[in-house]
């Protein structure tokens, strides 16, 4: 049992998290407490749902580095609208803000797919010019707290279990975890038990292969960057109403750290393999990190630096992994 267990990298993971926990308890019990969990765990929602479009990218062996552009322009164009119409309703921003969504990564798909280009370069170039469209057509003025429509502010600040703390304020369990929740149950069920999720690792694997066995590629590619697109749209929504104010420029130059959180839960950069709670324990890492260090006494410059180290370190347990795999089946073969 505990062989199969550490052929895991979910288990080393795991053991990350549970040991940098307890270094940083003895440093600051604070980061034990239910608050400070709490708040990993709102701050962790919004990279967590791109973290799972990123994650069906990688295992399809493309890449998607625009996902910020069309988040934050779902979640500004839908604040630009609801503010012009007077119709403050949740279900009506996040209906804008995926439709959005869904439209860019479709464009995403399109050239991808018809076009035959590298995904890379592809969506570094939507990337900006997604950004441009937003910024030339749309607009460059930020909306603050006082403007916001009231659906984002309330949206932003409910609570699934509400608590009291020592000083007589409230916390809780930010309501963010919902459409968290539901957003891995969704990418869950489509990689487990679809044809569609066996043509996205197939497309990974060997691309070659998956088309000799009948699977559309154009067909799965457009599927996989609207995919995207559409939970890029949901993003769009949480982190707007998670700081309550909103900007052009937010969010864009992000992308790597999602990219990094994915690929520190052990998805290969080459495709056709990958967990989802891999991709959940790599979020995890990456946010307790940028939660922990200040409590640790260092600045948030050190950030960066850790993630690298993290990074490097989870694609050589990864390749280790491999190689000792090939050199078992190797030997067996013998």
């Amino acid at each position: 049992m505990f062989e199969r267990l550490f052929r895991k990298h979910e288990t080393y993971l795991l053991i990350i998290i549970i040991v940098y926990s307890i270094v940083v308890t003895s440093v600051n019990k604070s980061f034990m407490s239910f608050e400070n969990l709490f708040d990993i765990i709102r701050g962790s929602a919004g990279m967590g749902i791109l973290a799972m479009g990123v994650l069906v990218a990688l295992l399809s062996g493309g890449i998607d580095v625009s996902f910020t552009a069309v988040a934050i322009s779902g979640g500004y164009i839908s604040v630009r609208l609801i503010m012009a119409t007077g119709w403050s309703n949740l279900f009506m921003a996040f209906l804008i803000s995926c439709v959005v969504g869904i439209a860019f990564g479709t464009i995403n798909g399109l050239i991808i797919s018809y076009f035959k280009l590298p995904t890379l370069i592809t969506t570094l170039g939507t990337l900006n010019a997604f950004h441009g469209i937003l910024t030339t057509f749309v607009g460059t003025e930020s909306v603050n707290a006082r403007e916001m429509p009231e659906c984002f502010v309330r949206f932003g600040s409910a609570k699934i279990i509400k608590l009291a703390n020592d000083q007589g304020g409230t916390y809780g369990l930010s309501v963010f975890l919902i459409p968290l929740i539901a957003v891995i149950i969704l990418t869950w069920f489509i990689l487990r038990f679809t044809m569609l999720g066996r043509g996205i690792f197939a497309i990974g694997s060997n691309r070659e292969s998956a088309v000799r066995a009948g699977f559309n590629i154009k067909a799965i590619q457009m599927f996989i960057y609207a995919y995207i697109g559409f939970l890029a749209g949901v993003m769009g929504v949480v982190a707007v109403s998670e700081v309550r104010w909103v900007n052009p420029v937010y969010l864009v130059g992000t992308e790597l750290t999602v990219i990094a959180a994915v690929v520190i839960g052990g998805t290969k950069l080459t495709g056709g393999s990958g967990t989802i709670l891999g991709t959940i324990l790599g979020v995890g890492i990456v946010r307790i990190l940028y939660n922990t260090l200040v409590l640790l006494g260092l600045s948030a410059a050190w950030n960066n630096f850790f993630v690298g180290i993290i990074i490097i370190a989870s694609v050589a347990i990864t390749s280790y992994r491999n190689k000792l795999k090939a050199y078992r089946s190797l030997t067996f073969r013998v």
